[in-house]
């Protein structure tokens, strides 16, 4: 019996021209180099603008996505951003993209996931598509966070970056069986009774201000990689998939020894997994669709290879997608 998936038709990103080194970064506060590249693999980070806003960022995404999809806007209905950094309080982030590309029909709104956010987006959309509701979705992960740093932090300062990227999903009919396109299943998880752990310490209900990022980084770490393996086991067990099944694993870009850590606990060989953490920082909602545009461009990802992707947040937030590109 055929059955609804949400396929993939296209992925861009955009990335801001300026680029921190560790090397800048050590002239602003007591670390080097060698010290941020052994603890995180982070080598540099893209920084925002002052007139970049997320939304900025995230229409030039959606835009290449578009363009990847050889798609017009007036062809989506359907738009999610993923973002923690919005423009404002409201509107939503999502229809500043919207009024951006010119679409005037459909809805668009924000989810806030943290880190996790990309994969929340793409579990929504899947399920706006795969009900018949709407016919194709932008998402779109998009942050800011250099907005959100404490520059005299030095433990979370040299993490974070900014940027952008976006997928385009459409609802087709496929056979209904494992080898379909499409997303093939999503797990999605919370946990707020650990929100002192990785938290910014503002917000216009508590503070009236923005705040700064927090992190209890030791404590982050312990919960992450068991937190991944949860949510990856659930969707292998769901399609009767395995590591080995795998073309390419396309995790959160936060650190690159959490990255090994749950590929090495889930039997995925390294060379299967995507990684820019070095290049990016850590972008939090807008590091998995960054990592998936690099590598569609480079042509590591091709159509029918089998992805999956996932998360872990502030929160805790996680979960995965597996997706049959």
């Amino acid at each position: 019996m055929t059955r609804l998936r949400s396929v993939v038709r296209g992925c861009g990103s955009y990335l801001p021209p300026r680029v921190v080194t560790n090397a800048e970064l050590a002239g602003l506060v007591d670390t080097s180099d060698e010290w941020i590249v052994q603890r995180t693999g982070i080598s540099q980070r893209h920084i925002a603008a002052d007139d970049e806003t997320t939304s900025v960022l995230g229409l030039r995404a959606a835009e290449a996505a578009l363009a990847d999809a050889g798609l017009e806007a007036s062809d989506i209905d359907l738009v999610i951003c993923a973002t923690s950094t919005p423009d404002f309080t409201f509107p939503a982030t999502a229809t500043q993209i919207q009024a951006g590309l010119g679409i005037t029909h459909g809805v668009a709104f924000d989810v806030q996931a943290v880190c996790s956010g990309f994969v929340f987006g793409v579990t929504t959309a899947d399920k706006f598509l795969t009900s018949g509701s709407h016919k194709r979705a932008l998402v779109v992960g998009a942050e800011t966070f250099s907005r959100l740093l404490d520059w005299e932090d030095r433990t979370t300062c040299v993490l974070f970056g900014d940027g952008a990227g976006a997928i385009v999903l459409e609802a087709q009919e496929q056979p209904g069986e494992a080898s379909d396109r499409g997303v093939l299943t999503t797990h999605i998880r919370s946990d707020g009774r650990h929100r002192q752990k990785l938290y910014v310490d503002g917000g216009p209900g508590s503070t009236k201000t923005v705040g700064h990022l927090r992190m209890e980084g030791k404590e982050v770490f312990r919960h992450a990689v068991g937190m991944i393996t949860d949510v990856i086991e659930d969707a292998f067990a769901a399609t009767g998939t395995s590591a080995d099944d795998l073309t390419w694993f396309v995790p959160h870009q936060a650190n690159r020894r959490i990255i090994n850590a749950s590929a090495d606990k889930l039997g995925i060989a390294r060379d299967k997994v995507v990684v820019t953490v070095d290049q990016h920082g850590n972008t939090s909602a807008a590091s998995i669709p960054l990592a998936l545009a690099a590598a569609r461009a480079d042509g590591r990802i091709q159509q029918g290879d089998l992805v999956m992707i996932e998360a872990m947040g502030g929160g805790f937030t996680w979960g995965s997608a597996l997706i049959r590109w």
